[in-house]
């Protein structure tokens, strides 16, 4: 399945979302045949039914993933209340997840993640290649709100857990092809081999290829008639050694690898409002570019295209690998586990960030990236079990480099940017479950954290002849060590008190803090004259961006009733968040980010999930999210603006309401339909103003999503027969309703002739899955 790679305790709990809980049943003798089942999570750092923990999590088992088809986690849209999962600008590979109202929105390879990624408890520290294949994952726990104590640094919003299944040692394994619309072709397989003394294996892999969506006038510079194309592909081997009765050992290596053409950049608008230095326009007196030009408004359209023309040769490519090795001692009442892993990551693309047949705008970023990190944890009870614990040590050590060439105006401006960044980083974390009496359990956690990091940055301006550049320059050429090293520490606590009412409804009060780490621009295009506090005359690198930091306050109950038919969880946050790393798009000399800790903001919100089996035969879970961030404080250009600026990717309201219906069942198989919907209101994607004193100035409507409703729907035959095989069928329609609302947005504002590209999900499709099991 393609998915996003990359604790303690909260108020709301999804079982909506648990293994038998949706179109699953259970095989648990200790599950009520007639209840709602659970499954086990490990999101506190053991093995707990997510029933038990008192965590705001969302826990999606592997039937249901396989059930609805669900190949990528963004697929997942908002399922989880107050969770948002999309795919970054003009990319099929980068992730952007929001949680509560917080999001890191440029994906550039020096900037961390609000949310932390984890594959089988390795860390995934960057959003660039974070989406990527994985064919057999067991289960996708989400988590809302700060995870500081038991995930660290850069898990503000949350975090997200991928937790794969490990080899069984009974031989066995499954096949499936898919074909769909466009000529979408996506083959997975697993086996698992039979144990050979203390040794188990297992090989997943899938393979996927798609026709673009778009269909281009005239071939690119590739050759290709069609853009916004799929092809990738992925295998895992997974190696299990039980050392001894209480000592196993197990290695992963991962690999994924993709070669395809990015989501389309469709032109909305160009030069909005008539602005007199619009760059575009000969006859503007900002026009600088003789002999050439560049009619955009003849193909600029807001509605969605099927067909266009475009001029540059668009790719998208990633190639990932990671390596990983668990030990797990057990010690009586306790476990030791120790967890080591590399990973590697080459990723680039090249794209064309008009939209048009003119050659006006048109970046490359080409990233090299290894990350080694190791974790030891030990766990535990004492006391006759009264006291549950975790102790950790972390080591993080990461090198990621990108070259970002940008050409614009055929030419007419020609850049290199280069820039990287190291990080070293060590944490020390505790967490103390204590029962104070049989039903009232108070937990105590903290970590505190050590990081350092450094950074390079080149920039030459190739050809530039507007600003009088018509030889290379070079504007700035410092390598690591040319700036003093960044560092930061951070001690992140947490309380949580939790109240069993009765056996089945429990309450919950939680304080938590979470900071996402402080670095460097590395895009930074500000230079000036050097000074005696910053002699590179690099602005933005000589005073790094500070980390933010999050205060978190939950209360919350989770409940079931009518004998685990009904289960119904609660919970109202509000976060008070300060330091706000805030990203905002420039296209002055090159496409480039400011940073700005500008912000400080309330963030609150209410989310309410449940979960329902009328019948055996049907299972229903439902979700609403509401959320309401203010800023307290934006300083811009020394004046607070806090009431005229927008939060980005912070819909107000979230929603999702799903079904599995069990339709008829045999000794020749069983039938079952699974129809899901999910929504979420407009939201913003850019910091930008709300309203702006000039009509040409940028402001955040621009780029405001009207939000959408996606629709899904699946039928399968499934556990009949064919040649001695468990066998199943299934047809789905994706988007039945053909959303096509644009989900994501580059806007460039009125420094680059307003230029506003927009993004969409993908147009209804059509399938069928066929598969067997041995």
């Amino acid at each position: 399945m393609k998915a996003l790679l990359a604790g303690a305790s909260a108020c709301a709990l999804t079982f909506g979302l648990a293994a038998p809980a949706l179109g699953q049943e259970s095989d648990d003798p200790a599950t009520d045949a007639d209840g709602i089942g659970m499954i086990i999570v490990t999101a506190q750092k053991r093995s707990e039914n997510v029933q038990d923990v008192p965590i705001a999590i969302t826990a999606i088992g592997s039937q249901f993933l396989e059930s609805r088809g669900i190949d990528s986690i963004d697929d997942l849209g908002t399922i989880a209340p107050n969770v948002k999962f999309e795919r970054a600008p003009a990319s099929k590979t980068i992730s952007q997840i929001a949680i509560r109202g917080s999001v890191t929105i440029n994906p550039a390879i020096t900037w961390e993640p609000a949310v932390g990624l984890y594959l089988d408890g390795v860390y995934i520290a960057k959003a660039q290649g974070s989406i990527f294949d994985i064919a057999d994952l067991e289960r996708v726990e989400i988590l809302r709100g700060p995870q500081g104590t038991l995930y660290g640094r850069n898990a503000l919003a949350g975090a997200v857990n991928l937790v794969t299944k490990k080899p069984s040692g009974e031989a066995g394994g499954m096949a499936e092809l898919t074909y769909g619309s466009f000529d979408e072709v996506r083959l997975r397989g697993v086996v698992d081999l039979p144990q050979m003394g203390a040794f188990s294996a297992k090989v997943s892999g899938q393979y996927r290829t798609r026709d673009g969506l778009i269909a281009l006038n005239a071939p690119d510079g590739r050759g290709r008639n069609r853009t916004d194309s799929i092809e990738s592909g992925s295998f895992m081997v997974q190696l299990r050694a039980e050392i001894a009765d209480n000592i196993t050992a197990d290695y992963t290596y991962d690999y994924s690898k993709s070669n395809q053409t990015p989501p389309f950049s469709q032109l909305l608008a160009v030069n909005r409002n008539g602005d007199p230095r619009d760059i575009f326009d000969p006859a503007s007196p900002s026009y600088p570019f003789a002999g050439a030009f560049f009619p955009l408004d003849r193909v600029a359209d807001p509605d969605r295209i099927t067909t266009a023309s475009i001029d540059a040769p668009v790719y998208e490519r990633s190639r990932s690998y990671g390596h990983a090795l668990t030990l797990t001692v057990g010690l009586g009442d306790a476990e030791l586990k120790s967890i080591t892993a590399y990973r590697d990551l080459a990723w680039a693309d090249g794209l064309d960030l008009d939209g048009s047949p003119f050659p006006v705008a048109f970046t490359q970023r080409i990233s090299d990236y290894h990350a080694f990190s190791q974790e030891l944890q030990l766990t535990g009870t004492a006391f006759e079990d009264s006291l549950a614990y975790v102790l950790g040590a972390f080591y993080f050590d990461e090198q990621a480099e990108t070259v970002n060439p940008q050409t614009y105006f055929g030419g007419g401006v020609d850049l290199d940017s280069n820039y990287g960044s190291n990080t070293k980083a060590w944490a020390i974390y505790a967490q103390l479950d204590y029962d104070l009496t049989e039903r009232l359990k108070l937990t105590l956690g903290g970590r505190y954290t050590r990081e350092t990091k450094d950074i390079s940055r080149f920039f030459r301006v190739n050809f530039d002849p507007a600003n009088g550049i018509t030889s290379p320059l070079v504007v700035a050429n410092l390598p690591y060590g040319a700036i003093p090293d960044a560092k930061f520490s951070d001690f992140s606590p947490a309380v949580t008190l939790s109240y069993a009412a009765s056996d089945t409804i429990n309450l919950y009060a939680r304080f938590a803090q979470g900071f996402k780490s402080g670095g460097f621009n590395g895009e930074s295009n500000v230079f000036a004259a050097p000074t005696a506090d910053c002699p590179s005359g690099a602005l933005e690198l000589c005073q790094p961006y500070l980390p933010e930091q999050v205060d978190s306050y939950e209360i919350g109950v989770k409940s079931r009733f009518l004998d685990d038919r009904l289960i119904v969880n609660v919970a109202a946050f509000r976060n008070e968040s300060k330091d706000i790393q805030l990203s905002v798009f420039t296209a002055t000399t090159g496409a480039a980010s400011i940073i700005q800790n500008a912000a400080a903001a309330r963030i609150q919100g209410l989310e309410i999930e449940t979960v329902l089996r009328p019948v055996d035969s049907l299972t229903i879970n439902a979700s609403l999210a509401l959320l309401d961030p203010e800023y307290k404080r934006f300083i811009d250009g020394g004046i607070d603006v806090s009431n005229n600026r927008a939060f980005p990717h912070a819909p107000k309201t979230t929603a999702s309401i799903g079904a599995d219906w069990r339709v008829a069942a045999g000794d020749w198989g069983k039938f079952n339909i699974y129809a899901d919907l999910n929504y979420s209101s407009e939201y913003f994607t850019f910091p930008y103003a709300l309203t702006a004193p000039t009509a040409s100035d940028q402001v955040a409507g621009t780029s405001q999503s009207q939000g959408r409703t996606i629709v899904n729907l699946r039928a399968t035959l499934a556990e009949f027969a064919v040649g001695g095989m468990e066998t199943e069928i299934s047809v789905f329609v994706r988007n039945l309703t053909k959303e096509d609302a644009p989900s994501n947005f580059i806007d460039f504002g009125p420094g680059f002739g307003g230029i506003l590209l927009g993004y969409f999900p993908d147009p209804r499709t059509f399938g069928v899955t066929a598969g067997v099991r041995f």
